[in-house]
């Protein structure tokens, strides 16, 4: 029985699992847009450009907000449920903020006359920086849907597997921006 029992703790969770291949094959889609970038950089008709300083400031906003959700995980191993609701709330409303910066950063580059149609260089950027706001905004979703459930009155279980899904899809998105950010001012 006890054997049984120690193989079922070295267990990973299913839905674990599917996240780390999940994240896995975001990697990867990364990883080959990081490598076309290098490739078409060298042509002749690539142009550079600077990064709006508001993606500065929104990388800021997602390194607290990592912060944030490491308080919240804690806050509910603890059973802080008060703790938890508002450190997730906290961490819902610095995703948001993100995604605005990251939509305001857009716009600054747009009205300057860095568009899609332009040139390549443009097109990747575009590309790469809105596909990682997408997957916060998933994440956004998520994060909502937690924090929705933290209000039901009847709570049957407290599994910590939501929190945990969401701590390391929040901490990988936030890892993925400072990876792109740095490559993006490194490799112009």
């Amino acid at each position: 029985m006890i054997a049984v029992v120690n193989e079922q703790k070295n267990r990973v969770h299913p839905l674990k699992y599917v996240l780390w291949i999940g994240l896995a094959s975001i990697v990867m889609m990364f990883a080959g847009l990081s490598s076309a970038y290098i490739v078409k950089r060298n042509q002749a008709n690539w142009l550079t450009f600077d990064i709006p300083l508001i993606f500065w400031y929104s990388t800021a906003v997602i390194v607290l907000s990592s912060i944030t959700i490491l308080l919240s995980r804690k806050a509910f191993l603890d059973r802080n449920m008060k703790l938890y609701k508002r450190w997730l709330g906290v961490t819902l409303l610095l995703g948001i903020a993100f995604v605005l910066m990251q939509y305001l950063g857009f716009v600054q580059l747009w009205d300057s006359g860095i568009t899609v149609s332009r040139n390549v260089s443009f097109s990747f950027l575009y590309v790469i920086v809105g596909l990682h706001a997408l997957h916060v905004f998933g994440g956004i979703v998520a994060l909502l849907v937690i924090y929705l459930r933290s209000f039901r009155s009847r709570i049957k279980n407290y599994s910590a597997v939501p929190i945990d899904l969401m701590n390391t899809y929040w901490h990988f998105v936030d890892f993925l921006w400072i990876y792109l950010l740095i490559f993006l001012v490194m490799i112009r």
